[in-house]
């Protein structure tokens, strides 16, 4: 399934909705990406993600309203700004903004959204869900990309298997 649609006959998507294996992986195999909400803080745990794209031959695009470059790469000020534009976001940020960043994904063109969520909400919101799909954006709702890195670090791996172990890991 790589767009949302509502499961099983419920009449809206919700943020309990398991994210599908697929979808994760579409995701991935975007080379090149928009990096919203990545910190100026070098020992932050976005910046230590934003590395391990690197490392991974990704392209990550940091976006930063207050920073000019982050790890070397030149940095933009908002989604529209990305040239050349991209198809997919990371949204690494709390859910207070997420609906703002959602409406300017659409309005850059964005198809696909990655909602990271480590502890707590992370930057899913229903609203911003709904607007996705309603905007047919495919999107990972609420999940650590590191999970599904292979050769992960083993804190990542310990917390996939926990996720697989508590039926809650993407199938």
């Amino acid at each position: 399934m790589g767009a949302l649609t509502p499961p099983l006959g419920k009449s809206d998507y919700t943020i309990r909705y398991m994210t599908q294996m697929e979808t994760v992986r579409e995701f991935l195999a975007e080379q090149r990406f928009a990096f919203v909400g990545v910190s100026r803080q070098p020992k932050d745990f976005s910046r230590a993600l934003f590395r391990e794209f690197l490392a991974r031959r990704y392209q990550p695009v940091p976006v930063h309203p207050e920073a000019t470059e982050i790890e070397g790469m030149p940095c933009f000020p908002r989604l529209k700004d990305i040239q050349p534009p991209v198809e997919a976001a990371l949204l690494m940020t709390s859910a207070s903004i997420a609906n703002v960043l959602v409406q300017e994904c659409v309005a850059a063109g964005i198809k696909k959204i990655w909602f990271y969520r480590g502890a707590g909400q992370g930057a899913v919101t229903q609203a911003a869900l709904d607007t996705c799909l309603a905007n047919g954006i495919t999107a990972v709702p609420g999940e650590c990309p590191f999970m599904f890195f292979e050769e992960s670090n083993w804190i990542h791996r310990l917390h996939g298997l926990v996720r697989q172990i508590t039926r809650s890991y993407p199938r």
